[in-house]
């Protein structure tokens, strides 16, 4: 009867340092913001590099000030991360720390007024016109049914501008050829409408016609794309099947440079940002601004070869 009270007394392993308020946020992204199992598990990943940060300073993530969030960034960058991912682990404290404001856990969000440093503001990577033709007409050699899946992957990637986890799990019944677009499920189980070019409904046609009913054999799926035997295809497997098909010397390809590739492509051809935004399935108009200074390019291009005092010098 006296053994809890005794271990009481002598001290048993404590809990870890704000334990109990990461476990209610992590339940607190789940149930209300409905984020994916993986987006929970990278800002919970976040948090605890944070706070691993905050204890060589004998700190932790209630009592930190603006300065140690400061530091902590000032330390990523210095560790040569690359600007998204900051900027992906400053979104996870900010979210955070307003969760602890709306339980009233603390009184001042460490988080505020920190400016996005202009590492930040870059544009990710992407292909160009030609790189992104090599890339689809590749993939698996010859005419295997492997092959036409591949290529079919790789297309719509491109054409929708969609996420890894997007496309894999696309359901047949989202699937809407004969009206040209799919709908797809994006962070936060998010529903958006995705047109689809001539070139993926050609693909999609062949996969469908030609593909999807061998790699199934005897089994079922209610997935657009599978693997043998009607498995659920990986984000692994995508992404082996992007670097497979990339062209030679830039091995380094990704499907998210796939996604950029396409918003890059159609700012390059004249759409605006709030067509992007909606394609690519933004929350904030502040993710899609990456693309702005493509856009501006293309408004200087277009001003520099239309307007009659573009390229007039002034006399004397």
């Amino acid at each position: 009867m006296l053994l809890r009270p005794i271990m009481g007394i002598l001290g048993t392993v404590p809990a870890a340092p704000n334990e109990r308020e990461i476990a209610a946020f992590t339940d607190y992204l789940k149930v209300e913001k409905g984020l994916a199992a993986l987006s929970v598990a990278a800002y919970t990943r976040d948090l605890g590099q944070f706070q691993t940060f905050l204890q060589s300073k004998r700190r932790t993530l209630l009592d930190c000030r603006r300065d140690d969030v400061r530091s902590f960034l000032d330390r990523l960058f210095s560790d040569q991360v690359d600007g998204r991912s900051v900027a992906r682990k400053l979104s996870a404290l900010r979210h955070f720390y307003r969760f602890l404001l709306l339980d009233r856990l603390i009184q001042h969000d460490p988080t505020l007024n920190i400016e996005t440093p202009k590492q930040w503001k870059v544009l990710p990577k992407s292909l160009s016109n030609a790189e992104v033709e090599q890339l689809l007409v590749a993939g698996q050699p010859g005419d295997s049914i492997l092959r036409i899946r591949d290529r079919t992957i790789l297309e719509v990637l491109y054409a929708g501008g969609l996420r890894v986890s997007e496309v894999i799990g696309i359901g047949l019944e989202d699937l809407k050829l004969e009206l040209g677009y799919v709908l797809v499920r994006g962070k936060g189980d998010k529903e958006r409408i995705v047109p689809l070019g001539k070139a993926s409904q050609h693909m999609l046609t062949a996969y469908l016609a030609e593909a999807r009913l061998k790699i199934l054999g005897k089994h079922s799926s209610k997935y657009l794309f599978i693997g043998k035997g009607g498995k659920r295809l990986t984000r692994q497997r995508v992404w082996q099947l992007v670097r497979a098909a990339a062209p030679a010397g830039n091995r380094k390809v990704s499907p998210h440079m796939l996604r950029h590739s396409c918003a890059t492509h159609m700012v390059e051809n004249g759409a605006d940002l709030r067509t992007v935004q909606t394609l690519l399935g933004h929350a904030d108009i502040s993710t899609t601004q990456v693309y702005t200074h493509v856009a501006l390019h293309r408004l200087k291009s277009v001003y520099s070869k239309h307007h009659p005092r573009a390229q007039r010098k002034q006399n004397g």
